[in-house]
């Protein structure tokens, strides 16, 4: 059976031991009111170290704005290392979306330029402070269906809980004691003025990606249901066409080269 409070500890190490081989000061975070950014944020600032945690809001659900608060606040009442930081985004958001109205950009390709304004933010804050931004997403998502912005929320220098699964991230939650309504609520992206889930999204819960993800590393013989079989079929479509997010920027190989 597995120690989550130990893991916790080694992962916290892990953070402290990176920051202090590199010369790091300050980690920053983005916290979005989800549990993946919940568990991170608590993590790094279990090592310590100056740690800034900003609530980067765009036209946000107010119960994700809320939930991102609360966890802020209870992270300052507990640890004397941490700074929370709003910074809204709307108008920022507001102005570039004017400014390429002409160029008739698609749902998707805004909701992704609201997670790349919230990278700008975190590296502009790191780059200030001496830190590093550390990324807050998991196996699933990092390894298994892409689930992220590419230079958005994929824009990190350290990824401590990018080899936890979805389920592990929620028992880690539990031993650090997050906030019980941040390991309730539905996992969003955030990225969306109608608050969508990334089940709506993705068409399939977490637990069924991380039944696929086993099945397509250590395939079974035994027959598979329809709802399986389906959600087979979701997590290799979104896994194939990610796939240019998950692996390396392919780069032309000079064979002319003495």
């Amino acid at each position: 059976m597995v120690n989550w409070s130990g893991l916790a500890d080694e992962i916290t190490a892990w953070i402290g031991d990176y920051a202090e081989s590199n010369g790091i000061s300050t980690l920053v975070i983005g916290v979005s009111g989800g549990i993946d950014s919940a568990v991170t944020s608590t993590l790094s600032a279990r090592t310590g170290l100056s740690t800034i945690v900003l609530n980067m809001p765009i036209h946000q659900d107010p119960e994700q704005y809320e939930l991102s608060n609360r966890h802020i606040s209870w992270l300052e009442s507990n640890f004397d290392n941490v700074e929370g930081r709003l910074v809204d985004l709307t108008g920022t958001y507001n102005t570039f979306t004017d400014e390429m109205a002409e160029h008739d950009l698609s749902p998707l390709a805004l909701a992704n330029s609201r997670a790349r304004l919230r990278m700008t933010t975190l590296y502009a804050v790191a780059g200030s402070t001496g830190g590093i931004v550390v990324g807050t997403g998991n196996k699933v998502e990092d390894f298994g269906v892409g689930f992220f912005t590419k230079y958005g929320d994929g824009g990190v220098d350290i990824s401590p809980i990018a080899n936890l699964m979805k389920s592990e991230v929620y028992a880690v939650a539990t031993a650090l004691g997050i906030v019980q309504e941040i390991q309730d609520a539905a996992p969003t992206d955030g990225l969306w003025n109608d608050g969508r889930t990334d089940e709506e999204q993705i068409g399939a819960t977490y637990a069924e990606l991380e039944w696929a993800m086993g099945h397509e590393e250590n395939p079974s013989d035994e027959e598979l249901t329809e709802r399986q079989k389906q959600v087979l079929e979701i997590y290799r479509g979104f896994n194939k066409a990610n796939s240019h997010k998950m692996n390396p920027i392919p780069v032309f190989k000079n064979k002319h080269r003495q």
